[in-house]
């Protein structure tokens, strides 16, 4: 791998939406890499709650005072969008153990559609280790307070998607 791929790190999810623990984790990884690409996927099949657009545009509004991050989206095969943007290092989150499997599956398989590339994992600060995109959104759409696990941005979002009559 050059030494120029492994200054990009690419940071792949659905962001659905992005959480405190996403913002988090790059902003503890932006000062081991020159670039940061955090890759929004399109991803249908999971039925998000916020389209494309929007998942982006939060993310860019969450990740604005980190200059060495930029957020891109993609539906393609994450090998190929990491190909594209140039990235050596795949950045994933392990919040607890039950996420191991899953990702070392994936990392497993990554490192066969894209040997040239690494993984690596990091873990979330302990006050964000139990905070995940689907019960953020299960809790706002029950019209929960979720203010304290996402940026206000992202909050107003929800709420305004899951708006009570």
């Amino acid at each position: 791998m050059s030494l120029s791929r492994q200054r990009v790190a690419v940071y792949p999810g659905t962001f659905d939406p992005i959480t405190n623990g996403h913002i988090d984790l790059v902003a503890r990884a932006a000062p081991l890499f020159e670039r940061i690409v955090v890759g929004v996927a399109e991803s249908p099949h999971k039925g998000p709650g916020f389209d494309l657009k929007d998942r982006i545009e939060l993310a860019q509004i969450c990740l604005a005072d980190l200059p060495n991050v930029e957020v891109l989206g993609f539906d393609t095969l994450l090998a190929d969008f990491v190909r594209r943007v140039g990235g050596g290092v795949l950045l994933r989150g392990l919040r607890a153990v039950s996420d191991f499997e899953y990702e070392f599956q994936m990392a497993s398989m990554n490192r066969h559609l894209i040997p040239e590339v690494e993984t690596l994992f990091l873990t979330p600060a302990e006050k964000y280790s139990f905070i995940s995109s689907s019960l953020v959104r299960e809790i706002a759409r029950l019209g929960g307070d979720v203010s304290g696990f996402v940026h206000p941005r992202v909050d107003a979002a929800l709420k305004k998607r899951w708006q009570r009559a």
